[in-house]
């Protein structure tokens, strides 16, 4: 696939595109990163250095690309963080730009706001414009299940909640749902699960819940669950890849003890998910 990817950079470490891009090109795809911050590291560190870059210079890089006459030959467009409404319209407005152009591509929006334990990290107004603005019109979205909550309006905790919350964000526009980091009455002790549902169905993958929570695993998670989908045009499969991948990747950064996601060293299990979860289907 050709993927424009808009997100976050960083110099040092794996967020945003610096955490999307690799995976993507390991499986084999094209992609275009176009920067909407270009940071010496994540903002989790609690200092960086380097610029925000304005949406206005941020479309026309965009511009740019249209030029070339090839933008309407993307497969698909994948975004992250999006931390003002200006820079979200410039990202609806290229979404939209591709779909018109090649009618089979999607938008994949990882709707970033918060987590459980840490609340909302986002600006004020934020959710809300992801909510009623952005989410409605991607096609795959990639909420953790603090945020499937939020969308959704209500709180779940028990299986059949959350894929009733997944309906109702569905209902509004996007056809596939990732749901990470679900944690519901049924999980068992020490485990978690990740939910993918779309018009085929819902299934779900239990994993270990490992102790570690670095930067950049929801930006991989989401851009690998886009290659797959697309690629495989099966949801159970693609829930599958992912989480080896994404798993695999979490072991490595936590047995080397580092911040930074260990996304070079968990290469090969990216090109090549090894089979480690199996997705059942709930429905």
């Amino acid at each position: 696939m050709k993927i424009l990817s808009i997100q976050s950079s960083v110099a040092y470490g794996h967020v945003g595109n610096s955490a999307a891009v690799f995976p993507l090109q390991r499986l084999g795809h094209e992609v275009w990163p176009v920067l909407t911050v270009h940071f010496s590291n994540h903002t989790g560190y609690g200092a960086w250095r380097g610029p925000l870059l304005a949406p206005a210079d941020v479309a026309e890089v965009i511009e740019g690309i249209a030029d070339r006459g090839v933008l309407g030959t993307a497969d698909a467009v994948l975004s992250g963080y999006q931390g003002d409404p200006a820079m979200g319209a410039v990202i609806l407005d290229a979404a939209d730009r591709v779909r018109a152009a090649n009618p089979d591509a999607v938008y994949c929006c990882d709707p970033v706001m918060g987590d459980t334990g840490r609340g909302m990290f986002v600006r004020p107004g934020i959710p809300e414009y992801l909510r009623d603005v952005v989410v409605p019109r991607a096609d795959i979205i990639t909420p953790n299940h603090f945020e499937l909550d939020f969308l959704a309006g209500r709180t779940t905790t028990s299986l059949t909640a959350v894929l009733d919350a997944v309906d109702v964000v569905r209902a509004t526009g996007p056809r596939d749902v990732l749901v990470t980091s679900v944690l519901h009455d049924d999980v068992p002790a020490g485990s978690l699960e990740v939910v993918a549902v779309s018009d085929e169905g819902a299934w779900a993958v239990t994993t270990p819940l490992l102790p570690i929570s670095p930067n950049g695993g929801g930006d991989v998670t989401a851009a690998l669950y886009l290659a797959h989908l697309r690629t495989t045009g099966s949801p159970a499969i693609a829930l599958e890849r992912t989480i080896a991948s994404v798993f695999t990747v979490l072991e490595r950064t936590l047995a080397a003890g580092t911040r930074e996601i260990q996304l070079v060293a968990a290469q090969d299990a990216i090109a090549d998910p090894p089979t480690r979860f199996v997705a059942r289907r709930l429905r």
